[in-house]
């Protein structure tokens, strides 16, 4: 299956500053041996074939690549031990695991890895690094529904088929499929109808919405290193959930409240001038069809809405009214199917344009230089330039309500470290995993160094967010 440009743009935009996989760390309770969640891994493989499954270059780079069967597949390339110090604690394991995520991928082989951290404090970690050419937040999901159990007794699944991979195409055959199917592609866009003026009407505002300036926040104000630090805050779903009950909204409401409100105060406690300035975020969409499986691994099915906030610290009311009015009208003009729609109809990227990306990560690596010596952070004078774009991405992702084991001992949590690159040193998620729901605060330590502050600031706004559904007298009631 050729990758399709979405997923393509995720290799071609790749640098070794700014890597195109997300990291994951799995925290089981108890010690486990590497051996045991090798074979434990060993006996799941073949439920999700993509991962045995490589991307193959078509000759003068004249298609997107496509997925081919790895003949040469060995679980022992991916699946590596790692032992730290004895006694390493959570938080210290978590920057292991950040070092252990920060080079690219081996391009040459399947675009994963995973370590398993030992001697942690009364824990054992998986880290599972995966390239968004083939992984969403949806696929990623649903993959460790099936490489993990829901019981810790669960019975093996049935051993698998010896495994026959597929030969790999020629060189003369990944071109000729290339050219066969750019033919068909040229007259499939012709096929394809003008759009309609509801859709060019909305497209038009969608673009006129971009094109607003933006405040230059300091994470924004140099180019993303490839160093990366994680910093997570943890809360229940109840709570979320009595929050929801006491004061409405939703629950992507109230956490991306509680994030640009500490965004904003953490941007005052360092002197960054906000008044009548504004901050753009990007919040990825799942677009799939309620009919997909995301197991088929059909690539990427992403949208996106961005909000425009006020950069400036506010009372926790305004800040949460301001949030829901802007989500509330993003949806009612259907921003994150107006941008599927250009996703599916911009002009393709040219992939022979995209040929020198080939040389990232190898010896000829075009991004090396940049990655190594930085350009300079452009200082705080007070009054930064504005910028085009965003300034950081906000991702909620709904893991699996029932509890996951690793070879019979139970994951207790999942923490998520998002991509950076190009300019944006600061990335934030909600993840929801068995109860627990968990911010993820990712960044560039050059741009943003003390991420501490900023997750205390988010953890002050969401108390003032408990605190108002206090004060309504529904919070805990059912």
């Amino acid at each position: 299956m050729r990758l399709s440009a979405h997923d393509a743009s995720f290799l071609y935009g790749e640098t070794t500053s700014g890597p195109m996989h997300a990291t994951a760390v799995l925290v089981l309770e108890g010690h486990l041996s590497f051996q045991q969640v090798f074979d434990f891994f060993a006996a799941r493989i073949h439920l999700a074939p993509r991962l045995r499954q490589k991307v193959a270059y078509v000759p003068f780079n004249v298609a997107h690549p496509k997925w081919v069967d790895d003949p040469d597949f060995d679980l022992s390339i991916h699946l590596l031990p790692h032992k730290v110090p004895p006694g390493t604690t959570l938080n210290e394991a978590l920057d292991i695991a950040m070092k252990l995520g920060e080079p690219l991928l081996d391009r040459s082989r399947p675009l994963w890895l995973f370590y398993v951290l030992e001697n942690v404090e009364d824990k054992t970690l998986v880290v599972q690094i995966s390239h968004h050419a083939f992984v969403d937040g949806a696929t990623a999901v649903a993959m460790s529904t099936v490489l993990t159990d829901a019981e810790s007794d669960a019975e093996p699944p049935e051993p698998p088929e010896p495994w026959n991979p597929q030969p790999v195409p020629s060189d003369m055959t990944l071109w000729q499929e290339a050219i066969r199917e750019q033919a068909q592609n040229t007259v499939s866009a012709f096929q394809r109808g003008l759009p309609s003026m509801e859709i060019t009407g909305k497209v038009a505002a969608l673009m006129a919405r971009m094109a607003q300036p933006v405040m230059l926040a300091p994470w924004n104000a140099g180019a993303v290193g490839p160093q990366r630090r994680l910093e997570p805050l943890n809360y229940t779903l109840d709570e979320f959930k009595q929050l929801r009950k006491a004061i409405g909204g939703t629950m992507n409401d109230i956490a991306l409240t509680a994030v640009v409100e500490g965004v904003a105060r953490y941007m005052a406690h360092k002197g960054e001038n906000t008044q009548g300035r504004q901050l753009r975020l990007m919040c990825p969409v799942n677009v799939r069809d309620e009919n997909d499986d995301p197991l088929d691994m059909s690539g990427n099915k992403v949208s996106g809405m961005f909000p425009i906030l006020d950069a400036s610290p506010k009372p926790i009311t305004e800040r949460f009214d301001e949030v829901k009015a802007e989500m509330e009208g993003l949806k009612e003009r259907d921003e994150a199917e107006t941008m599927a729609y250009l996703q599916e109809v911009q002009p393709p990227i040219p992939p022979m344009a995209m040929t020198a990306t080939r040389g990232v990560g190898t010896a000829f690596d075009p991004t090396l230089l940049a990655a190594r010596i930085p350009a300079p952070i452009l200082p705080n004078t007070g009054n930064r330039p504005q910028q085009a774009g965003f300034n950081f991405t906000f991702t909620n992702v709904m893991g699996p309500p029932w509890t996951q084991y690793i070879a019979g001992h139970e994951v207790l949590n999942s923490y998520a470290a998002l991509m950076l690159s190009g300019n944006l040193g600061l990335g934030t998620s909600l993840a929801s995993f068995n109860g627990i729901m968990t911010f993820s605060f990712t960044v560039d330590p050059r741009l943003l160094p003390d991420v501490e502050v900023l997750r205390d600031y988010v953890a002050e706004a969401f108390s003032e967010l408990q605190a108002l559904a206090e004060t309504s007298g529904n919070l805990g009631s059912e």
